[in-house]
């Protein structure tokens, strides 16, 4: 619990900004695609921090690289406070928002599994890691979204007030982490950074064929049910409550993707990609449902479309998850889930990039595009493990130890 309370402080942190890009477009007069660029401009935070801040905690240990994060949230939350006017202020906000959330996916996730685990766990068959760490995440993104959303709409100081509620979280997340158990001690002759850097297991096939082709697409659905849809609505729903409407859609989509996670548990198996394939369903019938809400603009059609996605977005990540604490090894368990996380990323981008080319057609047939680009990615996982299948098998008829 107090490992988990700093990762949903910076995720509060990290999405709280989201719902309120209709407050900055209305507001404060910033076009789509310079709202969509700062939605996007975190993701320069997060991967360095991952990439770098995985690695370097399996060497000097968890809680020494857990600790900055809430303090590096506060720090881009205060900035987002008073730069509304200023689109570098928020955008430099939002790079420390996402150094924080770097940190706290790569180290805290990894942190999460080893706590879960003797002798800090007594049970460790009872509990899923996995779905510790991702429900914790998804829950700091729902609700930083929805209370941020509530106070930009109906509270006095719409562009600041979302802003001081992460602080207040993450002051005494930092005193909590404090007093977690370190399950990673400093080495004591470490040897090169870069040397760590590099990430075996990330090289395995399974990674690259299974897990990887899935892993754009968690937050691609995130970024097209809360970023995506209620811009295109908020002529519909008017500006009495676009802002409310877009938290709406963030806990929906969120809420949705915390409900769904058990069931990836349950559908989890070694060597299957049932649970992944399942969560990709999910993303195709999102993109589908996303083609009749955009063309339709019907608010039920798009809060529908918003549940599905948010679907595919919670099985997909913590599916993901499970399979990179399997493939990992003690060693690099945290600079694995740092590349699995950075992947996860790139859909961030997925409302910038539309944005661009929405001048040269349409969002039904954007979002028509995306499912078929989805089925593909499903494809490649179902012929990365059936040719994984066929290797294990050439292995056991040849008697070869390895591959």
């Amino acid at each position: 619990m107090r490992a988990s309370s700093a990762l949903f402080a910076v995720a509060w942190g990290g999405n709280e900004f989201t719902p309120l890009l209709v407050m900055y477009r209305s507001v404060e007069g910033y076009d789509q695609v310079a709202v969509d660029m700062l939605l996007a401009s975190y993701v320069l935070g997060i991967v360095p921090a991952l990439l770098i801040g995985g690695p370097l905690s399996d060497r000097r240990g968890r809680r020494a690289l857990m600790i900055p994060a809430p303090v590096l949230a506060m720090v881009g939350s205060i900035m987002l406070a008073v730069g509304a006017e200023s689109l570098l202020m928020l955008f430099v906000g939002r790079v420390f928002s996402g150094l924080a959330l770097g940190l706290g996916m790569a180290v805290g996730t990894s942190w999460i599994k080893e706590l879960s685990e003797r002798p800090h766990e007594e049970h460790p068959e009872r509990v899923s890691a996995a779905r510790r760490a991702s429900l914790s995440l998804t829950a700091g993104f729902a609700l930083g979204a929805a209370v941020a959303a509530a106070l930009a709409q109906f509270a006095p100081l719409q562009t600041v007030l979302p802003y001081v509620i992460n602080l207040v979280i993450c002051v005494p997340a930092v005193l909590l982490v404090m007093g977690a158990p370190e399950t990673r001690p400093a080495a004591q002759n470490p040897g090169p950074l870069l040397t760590d850097l590099k990430i075996p297991a990330a090289r395995q096939h399974r990674f690259w064929f299974v897990v990887a082709p899935s892993a754009p697409w968690v937050f691609g659905c995130a970024a097209s049910a809360y970023a995506i849809l209620p811009a295109l609505t908020a002529d519909v729903v008017g500006p009495s409550y676009g802002i409310a409407f877009s938290g709406l859609m963030c806990l929906v989509g969120l809420g949705c993707g915390f409900v769904i996670q058990p069931l990836g548990k349950r559908l989890d198996r070694d060597g299957s990609i049932r649970s992944l394939a399942v969560g990709m369903v999910a993303v195709i019938l999102g993109m589908l449902a996303a083609v009749l809400a955009s063309a339709t603009l019907n608010i039920a059609v798009v809060l529908l479309t918003s549940a599905i996605l948010g679907c595919g977005y919670g099985l997909c990540l913590v599916s993901g998850l499970k399979e990179v604490q399997r493939i990992a090894r003690p060693d690099d368990l945290a600079g694995l889930t740092a590349v699995y996380y950075s992947v996860t990323y790139l859909g961030f981008f997925v409302p910038m990039v539309l944005a661009l080319v929405s001048s040269l057609t349409s969002y039904p047939w954007l979002f028509c595009s995306g499912a078929v680009i989805a089925a593909l990615c499903l494809g490649v996982m179902v012929y990365g493990r059936r040719h994984e299948v066929r290797d294990l098998d050439a292995v056991a008829a040849g008697g070869v130890v390895g591959r």
